[in-house]
């Protein structure tokens, strides 16, 4: 029963950060919470393990990244078959400033993007960045600086032409 608790003590504390980050990563929802309920079964599976790890939240995180990720690849090349024209995909409840973020975050390579959305919006360190993807700091701070630079100009564009339409 001890297991149970805990789980669900730790489900409650993390779950709401973890789907943030990978609906970041994706940016669809329900395609977030679809992989994050998925991880969570395999982190249950192997509880007795994942309690044990550095940080239970980030084994949760990893996990949840890879099956989002490997989703949307599949899902991605079937659709770009079927359209070949850009649809802009407008989320309930997001401002235009939220849409212009995430499509800016989708435009960056999977690395930077990972990068940004852990140290940005998860407020990871630079080192625990470096952690959970498993590379060196100097390479996390690379990602970070392209991704910054690369999401400055994006948005400057987006803010630019939402300005001369309004």
């Amino acid at each position: 029963m001890r297991d149970a608790e805990e789980f669900d003590a730790f489900y409650a504390a993390c779950a709401g950060r973890v789907v943030g980050h990978v609906f970041a990563l994706t940016g669809n929802r329900g395609e977030a919470e679809d992989a994050v309920a998925e991880a969570f079964m395999r982190a249950w599976q192997r509880w007795r393990t994942v309690r044990e790890a550095d940080s239970p939240e980030a084994w949760v995180r990893r996990v949840a990244s890879r099956i989002a990720v490997s989703s949307w690849r599949k899902t991605f090349n079937r659709i770009r078959a079927h359209r070949r024209a850009a649809v802009d995909q407008s989320v309930p409840g997001l401002s235009e400033d939220h849409v212009a973020l995430l499509q800016a975050l989708q435009r960056l390579s999977a690395n930077q993007r990972r990068a940004v959305v852990l140290h940005h919006l998860n407020d990871l360190s630079v080192a625990e960045v470096a952690t959970e993807m498993r590379v060196p700091i100097g390479t996390v701070k690379s990602y970070l600086a392209r991704g910054r630079r690369a999401m400055a100009g994006m948005l400057t564009e987006a803010h630019q032409e939402g300005a001369s339409h309004g």
